[in-house]
């Protein structure tokens, strides 16, 4: 298990429940600032936010890695940063940093985060992108159904149930083929303005 606060004192990470934060909009020009590309491969990965207690699902969100840039659908999330851009659930300028720190935000003694990774063409990747800059805000307790809906519409992915429930979404995610799964733990205490507070004094 690793605490949140090795992040803040510079341990590395690699690779981010709740569904009920407002819509924000940066400017613009933050926007196209913050736009990143990774070198690829280009891939999908979902992520599913479940509880320690009882392993029921909280949260379900989507990192896209197009080869025109690389954003998280975060439906409804609470992920909030300044140096962040962000229009209608999409997180913009998604660096392996940050999104190690939007994994970190949100495992926790209560939660802990599942990453399910399959690789796709850039075609594939880029109309998901399209599906995700389009979507619009998502109302609270919708991050799932629509993180579903977004993939239904993909090539290969339309046998995906339309469902409320992340653990529905996220066990039938794991039976496609080629996807590779990864799990995080943190033991930080269930407070997300902390993990906030922690993750703004490391990216200033």
């Amino acid at each position: 298990m690793i605490s949140r606060r090795a992040l803040v004192f510079g341990l590395p990470l690699a690779a981010a429940g709740a569904c009920s934060a407002p819509q924000t909009s940066s400017p613009p020009a933050m926007i196209a600032s913050k736009r990143f590309a990774g070198l690829g491969p280009r891939v999908l990965t979902l992520y599913t936010m479940r509880s320690v207690s009882t392993g029921s699902g909280a949260h379900s969100s989507l990192l896209i890695d197009a080869p025109s840039q690389r954003v998280i659908f975060d439906p409804a999330g609470s992920f909030r940063h300044s140096t962040i851009a962000e229009r209608n659930d999409v997180l913009f300028g998604v660096t392996p940093e940050v999104e190690a720190y939007y994994v970190s935000y949100h495992a926790r003694e209560t939660y802990y985060v599942i990453g399910q990774t399959v690789q796709v063409s850039d075609a594939v990747a880029e109309q998901a992108l399209d599906l995700a800059l389009t979507n619009g805000p998502v109302a609270q307790s919708f991050c799932t159904n629509s993180t579903a809906r977004l993939m239904r519409q993909l090539p290969g992915f339309d046998g995906l149930p339309q469902t409320f429930f992340p653990n529905t979404l996220a066990n039938r995610f794991r039976k496609l083929p080629g996807v590779t799964s990864r799990e995080w733990r943190e033991n930080d205490p269930d407070n997300k303005a902390l993990a906030l507070a922690e993750i703004e004094m490391q990216l200033r």
